[in-house]
């Protein structure tokens, strides 16, 4: 296989990732019209349906300029031979092949957000201003710009430093090794990710007590679910948009509730959305999502050793010296159809697991309220009601709305 076969390997695969990938958002657009199943008529007054209506073919106008936009500027860099030139640009600055992944990753990155960020501030700014979501000042917009922006120069310049010391170090056995590295990092993320990352972009505070923490804690007392932290996260800074999650382990597990989400719904609506979150922690959803990624993450660093030293992956790319970060970028094209597939199984596994959670939330608690939260929560949301099947398969990681309150309701 020369470089000029696996170069054209790489320009087909991001080709027809691009055209499937357009070909399945246009069959979700042919079904924005459709009607809504009876079972979801409550969800949407006329007008509100006629402002989600505009709202999803805006989204979708808007997402199909910007992936044809990014599909355009990726071909183009790479028969420019734009790795070449950003290779030989940072190799000026040094001749540690440790720096010179950094620096080289550095200038990648920057090259991606300033094309991205005007996209990002329009989705939010325009987009999102005009159908009432967005409550993000352009304060904050720039601030959470500077603290992401530190944290991927902290955090991912570490990471991916001590994996291409690995890999000088060991070569063939790196991959072991980064495995070890990002699993430790994984489950530590786990646990503290809410102590740690959170606070940087967003407020927490303890749930106030009241009527609705005693029927949290009720609620889990009743299922054997010890929980003592129940925080409160300031969402609405950003969007009117509500959520709920669970994070950490034993002592460190807690439950997070928007600041939205306790505006728009009941008490009763609360704790049967918490009940869903249990259930994924009952039902030991979260060890298996945990355990699932470090797998992939090994097959896939242990496939990458097999082919990062291949001198051809950086001639495809028109670096002929080869180097760790030109064949994991050339690598990470060529991976990507496996990814697809092991996205599409996860999709799959995560959508299964939605529904034990509700059926836990129904089991323990009750269905109407969780069948009313979702609702509301879709309404709010200006949620799509009728996607095409195909797209759901593809691209959601839960349930359609119908599906849910179809099967809550037997």
């Amino acid at each position: 296989m020369t470089s000029e076969l696996i170069f054209s390997i790489l320009v087909a695969i991001l080709s027809i990732s691009f055209i499937v990938d357009r070909f399945i958002s246009r069959l979700n657009v042919s079904h924005f019209d459709n009607e809504i199943p009876e079972i979801l008529n409550d969800v949407y007054e006329k007008e509100a349906y006629l402002k989600s209506q505009a709202y999803k073919k805006e989204n979708a106008k808007f997402s199909s300029v910007t992936s044809s936009f990014t599909f355009v500027i990726t071909i183009v860099f790479l028969f420019l031979d734009g790795f070449k030139f950003v290779d030989e640009f940072v190799r000026q600055f040094s001749s540690n092949e440790i720096v010179i992944t950094l620096l080289f990753f550095g200038v990648i990155m920057i090259g991606l957000d300033i094309i991205t960020t005007p996209f990002s501030y329009y989705r939010i700014f325009i987009i999102e201003e005009k159908f009432g979501f967005n409550k993000t000042t352009r304060k904050i917009f720039w601030i959470d710009k500077i603290k992401g922006w530190g944290l991927t120069v902290v955090i991912g310049g570490l990471i991916l430093g001590i994996i291409t010391w690995f890999y000088l170090q060991t070569e063939n056995q790196f991959w072991i090794y980064t495995w070890l590295f990002i699993t430790a990092f994984s489950v530590f993320v786990n646990f503290f990710y809410s102590k740690l990352i959170v606070p940087i972009f967003n407020k927490q505070t303890p749930l106030e007590d009241g009527s609705l923490k005693i029927a949290i804690e009720n609620y889990a007392k009743s299922v054997g679910f010890q929980l003592s932290n129940i925080f409160v996260i300031d969402g609405s800074k950003r969007s009117t948009k509500a959520n709920a999650y669970f994070s950490g382990f034993g002592a460190q597990k807690r439950i997070t509730l928007y600041d939205t989400l306790i505006h728009e719904l009941n008490e009763d609506e609360i704790v049967a959305v918490l009940a869903h979150e249990v259930g994924h922690y009952k039902r030991k959803h979260i060890i298996f999502n945990l355990i699932s990624s470090i797998a992939l993450t090994g097959f896939s660093l242990f496939v990458l050793s097999l082919l990062i030293k291949s001198p051809m992956l950086s001639a495809a790319l028109g670096v002929e010296n080869p180097s760790f970060h030109i064949g994991l970028i050339a690598f990470g094209i060529l991976y990507s159809p496996i990814s697809e597939i092991t996205g599409l199984l996860m999709n799959y596994v995560s959508r299964t697991f939605e529904y034990q959670a509700d059926d836990f939330a129904k089991e323990t608690f009750s269905a109407a309220p969780l069948i009313s939260s979702l609702k509301k929560l879709s309404k709010n949301s200006l949620s799509n009601l009728t996607p095409h099947p195909l797209y759901v398969k593809i691209h959601y990681s839960h349930p359609t709305l119908y599906q849910r309150v179809e099967h809550l309701s037997r």
